[in-house]
């Protein structure tokens, strides 16, 4: 490889990347090109080392390197603008991204839950054996335990409880992916099981419209966390067993960082959940009130993924938090 003609067709590239890195403001475009020119850089290097070592190239590329990567990590460059990228472009994209991965696991998740709650409505020997007689009346009663649960603590630790135990149950199912996505099932089982069972004892005692009007208003936002979080749970497993064009590991590596965007929006949205959950569900608003809050919620989430998240992603982006020094797989050509 020829050094002299090796600089000449690196030498620009460089010194964008020397002067991006002095700059003592950054837009959000220049630090994505910082980004770029960074890591074009370390392929640079690398080639350098295994085709041409020479020490005065290696210690000035090197240099670049440091002082990029300074650059890259301060915390100047975190500012909002980048705050505001993140929930504009990067979380939309990823949700609408894994989009048919969580739409089919809610479709099919409702449709077993449906399913088992019909059964059980119209099978009595199936309930006796789930819950006693005398424990079931405790449950269904009017003020029984299904309606006083929403009271049982204070609003704000109530909101508290219920987004911790949510939360873990989504953290659970979105990274249940390194294990092939398989916890992801009896997970999601369990869920569909809790709430058929509620709903067929709430209505064989003929309050299906109470059990509707405590489920829906913060049950809407809360189960489309929970089918978003085992969705993209499910597509870390397949992506290990079909990793597609990339490298296994590469593509796993992929997916967990979008799928650590995901869990980022997961966390939020299971916050809204449970602040309506502990603040409308028991609240003594209308029904359709109450509802008509969770609907306005869930119906901004889905605006959300599919008008911001569907722009972003047409865009080219893909909720990829990269990481700084990643080096693409294919090596660099002299």
């Amino acid at each position: 490889m020829d050094i002299d003609a090796f600089v000449v067709r690196n030498a620009p590239k460089w010194n964008r990347l020397n002067r991006l890195a002095r700059q003592r403001r950054l837009t959000v475009t220049e630090a994505d090109e910082l980004l770029a020119l960074h890591q074009a850089t370390a392929r640079d290097l690398s080639l350098v080392r295994s085709q041409l070592p020479d020490a005065e190239m290696v210690g000035r590329l090197s240099g670049m390197l440091s002082a990029s990567r300074a650059a890259l990590t301060a915390p100047r460059v975190a500012r909002w603008a980048v705050v505001g990228e993140f929930f504009t472009a990067k979380l939309p994209a990823a949700l609408y991204r894994a989009r048919w991965w969580w739409g089919l696991t809610a479709v099919i998740s409702l449709i077993v839950t449906v399913g088992l709650a019909v059964w059980l409505a119209h099978d009595p020997s199936a309930r006796d054996q789930i819950l006693p007689p005398d424990y079931v009346q405790q449950v269904t009663a009017p003020g029984g335990d299904f309606e006083s649960y929403y009271r049982s603590a204070p609003a704000r630790d109530f909101a508290f409880k219920v987004w911790t135990n949510n939360f873990f149950v989504c953290w659970e199912s979105l990274f249940a992916g390194i294990l092939l996505g398989l916890p992801v099932l009896p997970v999601l089982f369990v869920n569909c099981a809790n709430i058929a069972v509620d709903g067929a004892f709430m209505f064989n005692a003929g309050r299906g419209d109470v059990f509707f009007s405590l489920i829906l208003p913060h049950g809407m936002l809360e189960l489309t966390s929970v089918f978003v979080a085992a969705g993209v749970g499910l597509k870390l497993g397949w992506t290990i067993i079909a990793p597609g064009a990339r490298s296994r590991v590469t593509a796993l590596q992929q997916e967990g960082r979008i799928a650590g965007v995901i869990a980022i929006g997961v966390m939020l949205t299971l916050a809204c959940s449970g602040v309506i959950e502990a603040f409308v569900t028991p609240s003594g608003l209308p029904t359709a009130a109450r509802i008509g809050i969770g609907a306005v919620a869930e119906l901004g989430f889905l605006s959300y993924v599919f008008i911001v998240g569907r722009r972003a992603y047409r865009r080219g982006e893909m909720g990829d938090l990269s990481a700084i020094d990643q080096v693409a797989e294919v090596p660099a050509v002299a």
